[in-house]
């Protein structure tokens, strides 16, 4: 059995900084030492993601939609525009995908109680039992993503990412 890799053992981005520095060693390209890192793990993380979310029969944006209304607590109904906000997607996009998820009997739409205009998503029991068993294997594939770290190195590495992730979201 091979041993635990450790933060200094090379990996590709090491290897593609090392040839960027050699071809155009007038470009700072330290940036690439964290966020090409960064943008790696977003690609495996989200192959890992469509997989648990697919045992559920869900597509990653299905998850993000039914996840946000399962956050807002029971009666798990939230507006349109509340899952803009939560989803970063267009209006257009939104309106599409909560026609779809109503079609797959996973949400439904309801007048507001406080707007007679206004609308509200709400989950149903379906779309609920499939976001709670999609959730569950979803941190099951987190958790193994992040096995080779210790808890005190998971708390530091979200710590840092918050400072960076902060400026996109105020």
């Amino acid at each position: 059995m091979s041993a635990q890799p450790t933060s200094t053992d090379p990996d590709e981005v090491d290897r593609i900084v090392e040839a960027w520095q050699r071809e155009r060693p007038d470009l700072d390209v330290t940036p690439l030492t964290v966020l090409s890192r960064v943008t790696r793990l977003a690609r495996h993380l989200d192959l890992a993601r469509r997989g648990a979310f697919s045992r559920s029969d869900l597509e990653s944006w299905e998850f993000d939609v039914l996840a946000a209304l399962r956050r807002a607590g029971a009666p798990y109904r939230l507006s349109p525009g509340a899952l803009l906000t939560q989803t970063l997607v267009t209006s257009g996009t939104m309106t599409n995908r909560i026609d779809r998820m109503v079609a797959h009997g996973l949400v439904r739409r309801e007048p507001s109680p406080d707007d007679r205009r206004g609308v509200l998503v709400r989950l149903t029991d379906e779309g609920l039992a499939r976001v709670d068993a999609a959730m569950a294997d979803f941190l099951d594939v987190e958790a193994s993503l992040l096995r080779g770290l210790t808890s005190d190195q998971r708390d530091e590495l979200a710590g840092l990412l918050r400072i960076v992730v902060r400026q996109f979201d105020e």
